[in-house]
């Protein structure tokens, strides 16, 4: 919650649209630079995915987690493992992602790596959540 606060109160700092977005885009590569090597590594990789696959999609800090809005609500996120002491680190995506398929569907992915057709996956389910 303590890194939340402070995400919101960088956010309402005064400068331009562009001068914010940069800033939390540097405040998502910075956040990556310092996970783990595995899970570095898978959100390098994502962060590169989603940025091609949906370039309307800003880059954010949500909860001390690199995340992905539009409109500033937060369509994706990655949560590395490190951060919950977990064995896998997730990727998902919030109630905004259109993704709605019948009465049940994925909303989030354990992941252990990356592979080529996991990152096309990802690209896929990006693409669709902001169309």
């Amino acid at each position: 919650m303590k890194e939340r606060a402070k995400e919101v109160k960088a956010s309402a700092r005064r400068g331009t649209r562009a001068d914010k977005a940069a800033e939390e885009e540097a405040a998502v590569v910075a956040k990556i630079a310092e996970m783990q090597d595995s899970d570095r590594v898978m959100a390098e990789r994502i962060h590169a995915v989603v940025k091609e696959s949906a370039p309307e999609l800003a880059p954010k800090l949500w909860y001390g987690m690199p995340a992905y809005a539009k409109a500033g609500k937060v369509v994706c996120f990655f949560q590395s493992a490190q951060k919950f002491n977990a064995r896998y680190a997730t990727f998902g995506f919030n109630d905004v992602a259109n993704l709605d398929e019948g009465t049940m569907w994925p909303a989030a992915f354990a992941l252990k790596e990356l592979t080529a057709a996991d990152e096309a996956r990802i690209a896929e389910l990006v693409k669709k959540a902001v169309s």
